[in-house]
């Protein structure tokens, strides 16, 4: 049993190399295809544009995954079963159960693999990536910097901390603005419970205004609204940003945990949180969905005819889990339903299509 087993798993992991392999070629000749033109206007050194590619790769492989191991198991257990190996092995009194072993385990380990990748190699590849394309070719600002997104930003004589900014609004929570004087001493400090981000300008409201001088404040001022020139942009905010889709599991709960500590709503970095855990085991899901859908094929069944059904589960499994965890991050469903939902979903395909394959 060991030698049937290492048999099965030596053909399955050369499979998914090949499959996963494809992808990722695929992957980043359609991404250089969609980029090149930006990148050279822009006129971009060959060693960023390669630095930058390559960091892209560890968030490729975590992409693509479970769809290389769909079509891996259709794959592998196809050939199988076309060279009656299958047959001959269940004539041996061989459960499918026993031949589908190899392939369960290894999809377990690519999903703990990817786990640990998600945690500890993405999050440090794409802010690298981020930061070749924003700053070293698009030459865009790198006087902002960003702790947790806890920002800084520094123009002249003002100092700007926000604790949070929101991309698609333009507005920032919690800010404070520091004016310095000679020999850099503060000579005012503005706090806004939030800041509108446009053209030239950042508008505060619910603002507290504080003179000071000699480190104490000699006069406060509270107002709706105040309206301060800042030559900050989007743009700007971007280069050095550590988006959500940049932070790990334990990143996004502490970070969760510190918005929800002041006030502000979490729940699209909770969903993003249990998608951490939840979209690596889709390859442990995808594998078992895959194995009945091959044997119902049998010897009939081809290579076109496996990547033909890996590329249909597989698109359909990233469209349904990106429009239920998006109602996870609207709130609509709970963030842990949101996340685990489309793993159930394919489960519960997979359990009904193995009670129907036929012994």
């Amino acid at each position: 049993m060991r030698i049937l087993s290492r048999y099965i798993a030596a053909m399955y992991l050369k499979i998914f190399a090949l499959c996963l392999g494809a992808f990722i070629a695929i992957f980043l000749v359609v991404d250089f295809l969609e980029k090149i033109r930006r990148f050279t206007s822009q006129q971009a050194e060959p060693q960023f544009v390669i630095g930058y590619f390559l960091c892209k790769i560890p968030e490729i492989v975590s992409l693509v995954t479970p769809l290389a191991v769909l079509m891996a198991t259709l794959l592998a257990l196809g050939i199988l079963s076309r060279n009656s190996e299958i047959t001959a092995m269940r004539s041996c009194g061989i459960s499918i159960q026993r031949i589908s072993a190899p392939i369960f385990g290894i999809a377990f380990l690519i999903s703990i693999f990817t786990m640990v990748s998600n945690e500890l190699i993405i999050p440090a590849t794409n802010l690298k990536m981020q930061y070749i394309e924003d700053v070293l070719i698009a030459k865009k600002s790198s006087t902002t910097s960003f702790r947790q997104n806890n920002i800084w930003y520094r123009e002249k004589n003002l100092i700007l901390q926000a604790r949070f900014f929101e991309p698609k609004t333009h507005s920032f929570k919690g800010v404070t603005l520091w004016q310095l004087g000679e020999g850099m001493q503060p000579v005012k400090r503005i706090d806004a419970e939030q800041g509108m981000l446009t053209g030239g300008h950042i508008l505060f409201k619910t603002v507290v205004e504080r003179l000071l001088a000699n480190g104490e404040v000699v006069r406060t001022l509270e107002a709706k609204e105040i309206e301060v020139d800042l030559n900050l942009k989007t743009e700007d905010l971007r280069a050095l940003d550590k988006f959500a889709d940049n932070m790990g599991f334990f990143e996004l709960r502490r970070y969760g945990n510190k918005l929800r500590a002041a006030g502000y709503d979490a729940t699209p970095y909770l969903a993003k949180m249990h998608a951490r855990v939840s979209y690596p085991f889709a390859s442990v899901i995808m594998a078992f969905l895959g194995i009945p859908f091959a044997l119902r094929g049998g010897r009939s069944s081809g290579i076109a005819m496996g990547i033909g059904i890996s590329l249909g589960i597989g698109f359909g499994y990233f469209i349904i889990n990106a429009v239920i965890l998006a109602y996870g991050a609207g709130g609509i469903l709970p963030p842990l339903v949101a996340a685990w939902a489309p793993n159930g979903i394919f489960t519960m395909g997979g359990i009904w299509l193995a009670l129907n394959v036929d012994n």
